[in-house]
């Protein structure tokens, strides 16, 4: 039995309009994905009954996402499609350059909970506290490997190299890293920096290119 919070119940039957004896997908990022039967629905709690196991657990590659937070509706497009496009986390970094220091971890929480729901994953990534990129970079496994867009690199083409196993995507702010950071990532051994292309792309869509370029390369897209 899974007893509902207010707000799942206010949504499934005040929103979708969803009755007693009516079936459901459910996960909790644990058991895989189950069908349910709504046993209790009103709209201030809910009790659903899990019937069968439709999917196992299954979760993402090893693969973070680090980026400077931008505009509130473009920094939502990011972690939405991060969640869509498979990663294990996410994390916001805050960069000399970045001009949009305010973020909501639980509303960007709640943007990859309903990405999950809507693309199908049994799995939400957790969003972490922003952090300093120099203070991220100062305590840094360096078995974790970072995929560093670019943006200098636009059109000079080759290929991503290292290893399986854990990775990190760094996507900069709109007005890109500052020298100081470019050169310290530039020093570090597990940093790769990557062309996104031949043109230079907003944040937002490098982000997608990035996570793009890594999952056909090491991930669960091969």
């Amino acid at each position: 039995m899974v007893p509902l919070s207010q707000p799942q119940a206010h949504y499934l039957f005040g929103v979708m309009r969803l009755a007693e004896g009516a079936m459901l997908s459910v996960f909790d990022g644990q058991n895989g994905e189950w069908d349910a039967r709504v046993v209790e629905a009103n709209k201030r709690r809910g009790m659903l009954e899990c019937v069968e196991q439709t999917k196992p657990q299954t979760g993402p590659p090893d693969l973070w996402l680090m980026f400077a937070p931008i505009k509130k509706a473009r920094t939502d497009f990011i972690v939405e499609k991060a969640v869509e496009m498979g990663v294990a986390r996410i994390l916001p970094v805050l960069t000399d350059f970045t001009n949009a220091e305010r973020v909501r971890v639980d509303r960007l929480q709640a943007h990859a909970v309903e990405a999950a729901e809507q693309c199908g994953a049994v799995y939400v990534p957790e969003v972490a506290e922003p952090q300093k990129l120099a203070k991220v970079l100062d305590r840094w496994d360096s078995f974790r490997q970072i995929m560093m867009g670019d943006e200098a690199q636009a059109g000079r083409f080759a290929p991503l190299t290292g290893s399986v196993g854990p990775w990190a995507v760094l996507i900069g702010p709109e007005g890109g890293f500052s020298p100081a950071e470019r050169d310290r990532l530039a020093g570090l051994d597990y940093v790769q920096r990557v062309a996104l292309g031949p043109r230079i792309l907003r944040a937002d869509t490098a982000a997608i290119a990035a996570l793009t370029l890594w999952q056909t390369t090491y991930g669960d897209w091969r």
